[in-house]
């Protein structure tokens, strides 16, 4: 494997470090090398905030992420800054309740998931970093979805101890989502990809 380069971006208060810090807490629950490099900064609140997560097998050199091969871009100004600089056969997971214009690359796998819509679906708009961490997994499966849940209901417990289950099930939402599109028989990244 090696590793398995990943940005998570969307505006302030949407949940993207959240998001990666949980990923990344995951992946070193499950004896993988991790990196989590937050974004802090005037972005948050209003902005786009965004973090990047490192997951892989040996010592992870730079928490640097230049060529993602995967993005979960929660807002338009995401999708714009970050399409560009992922690497050829990468992930893009988007938030279609709020972005409309589908990816100007081809090269790339893309998923418009109804994440925002979801969330609210199920009780609250601040899951949609859960449900699009579920596609995500769905077609980057860097850490296993059972481990996820356990790290989620650590951290929500601390925070809103009456959204636990609601997280779990926006989690499972975003894999169904993604693979109702079918994306992920055909094209998923290998573990480590």
């Amino acid at each position: 494997m090696s590793q398995t380069e990943i940005v998570i971006s969307g505006f302030g208060g949407q949940g993207a470090l959240l998001a990666g810090q949980m990923l990344a807490e995951a992946g070193m629950h499950e004896g993988k090398h991790v990196t989590w490099l937050p974004s802090y900064g005037p972005e948050m609140r209003g902005g786009t905030a965004h973090c990047t997560v490192i997951i892989g097998d040996e010592a992870i050199g730079s928490p640097i992420v230049q060529r993602p091969q995967a993005v979960i871009a929660l807002n338009k100004p995401s999708v714009t800054k970050y399409e560009p600089m992922m690497k050829p056969g990468g992930f893009l997971i988007i938030n279609a309740t709020l972005v409309e214009d589908q990816p100007e690359r081809s090269d790339i796998h893309s998923l418009m998931i109804d994440a925002s819509a979801i969330a609210e679906r199920l009780g609250s708009i601040k899951m949609t970093n859960i449900v699009a961490l579920g596609a995500l997994l769905s077609v980057v499966p860097v850490v296993d979805p059972v481990g996820l849940k356990d790290t989620l209901r650590r951290k929500v417990e601390k925070i809103a101890p009456d959204l636990v289950e609601a997280n779990s099930l926006a989690l499972d939402e975003g894999l169904a989502a993604a693979q109702s599109l079918g994306l992920e028989q055909d094209a998923a990244m290998p573990q480590g990809g």
